[in-house]
């Protein structure tokens, strides 16, 4: 008998009976309950939200792991629980074919110190224990300074950064457990996100609400350097195709789909136009940045990133498009997109 699973996903799914054990409870899939492809999300935010609603209108049934009901999609489970704690992680990915490990901790080094070693922990074990892939949404930090070439699938981890050797080890850790068949697992990598739901990126919470108001926009780092910004539907999209890949797929990192790089000011010239307005742009001298971490801890910690934006910062996703045939959404209508969504949620 054929396994439908074969032909849609490119990897194998027995269709005989089969069982797990997970403690006192068993859980048990014939042929009729697999033809639910089971994901599980572990986190609600900027990439797990649009990448749960994907799963679900391809016919996943989708469970949302996360600590509070808000930011559920329609059609998907929500599970509320605390994803630091191990048990809980094993018991919210019962029954899961594949887990998307797309959680963030608040940025902050410390709190990353903690928690981004400890998920990655949990979920390679709740992963395994469901016999399960698992599906690791990454930045690149951890491969640091591009030192004028871009960053790729092969570039090797080398983080200028706390954030990036907290990274670093965290995703060696995935792909040792990986090499051990401890559970088969990758990473999709992006840079810098925007579009559609990113209230914590550059083009969210600390831009738009000036720029609504007729002030100026304010930006950061310098604006003029050639930087890859990942569309976080593209994004999403990404993460969806690698948890159906084929198993040789798995092992290894990928750069997700992604536009070519471009400038900061670029890409806000380009939300002008469904905007309607032109949007200035004024850059925060780094010695009002240092005054203002004061009250406002995130800019300390962004500091130590500021290497991204003192050169290009390009990534090649050619691998992921070659072998996947993916395509980024046209520029145009990732602005419009972003502009409606901007305008919506900001322009009060």
């Amino acid at each position: 008998m054929e396994n439908p699973f074969d032909a849609e996903y490119g990897f194998s799914v027995p269709v005989a009976v089969k069982s797990h054990s997970f403690g006192r409870r068993i859980v048990r899939a014939n042929a009729a309950t697999m033809l639910w492809m089971i994901s599980v999300v572990f986190g609600a935010g900027q990439v797990g939200s649009p990448l749960a609603r994907i799963l679900v209108e391809k016919g996943h049934q989708v469970h949302v792991v996360k600590r509070s009901p808000g930011g559920i999609p329609s059609g998907a489970q929500p599970v509320l629980g605390d994803a630091a704690d191990v048990k809980f992680c094993v018991t919210a990915a019962e029954g899961a074919t594949t887990v998307y490990h797309c959680m963030n901790p608040p940025y902050s080094a410390n709190v990353w110190a903690d928690l981004v070693p400890r998920y990655m922990g949990n979920l390679i074990e709740a992963s395994a224990r469901a016999g399960a892939r698992l599906v690791a949404l990454d930045n690149v930090y951890m491969l640091g300074k591009p030192d004028g070439k871009p960053l790729t699938d092969d570039t090797p981890m080398n983080p200028c950064s706390r954030k990036g050797e907290i990274r670093a080890r965290a995703a060696q850790t995935l792909f040792d457990a990986h090499r051990r068949g401890d559970v088969r697992a990758t990473e999709g990598l992006a840079s810098d996100f925007y579009g559609p739901g990113g209230r914590l990126t550059l083009l969210g919470d600390y831009f738009w609400p000036r720029v609504f108001k007729g002030r100026s926009g304010q930006v950061l780092m310098n604006p003029d350097i050639r930087h890859t910004y990942h569309y976080i539907p593209d994004v999403a999209v990404g993460l969806a195709t690698l948890g159906g890949a084929p198993d040789d797929a798995f092992g290894k990192p990928w750069m997700l789909p992604c536009r070519p790089a471009e400038t900061f000011r670029a890409l806000v010239q380009r939300l002008e136009r469904p905007l309607g307005t032109p949007i200035r742009l004024a850059v925060v001298p780094g010695w009002v940045q240092r005054a203002m971490s004061v009250f406002m801890p995130v800019l300390r910690e962004i500091r130590e990133m500021q290497y991204q934006w003192e050169e290009p910062f390009v990534i090649d996703d050619f691998r992921f498009r070659e072998r996947f045939g993916a395509v980024p959404e046209d520029a145009d209508r990732a602005a419009a997109a972003t502009a409606a969504w901007a305008r919506a949620e900001y322009a009060r």
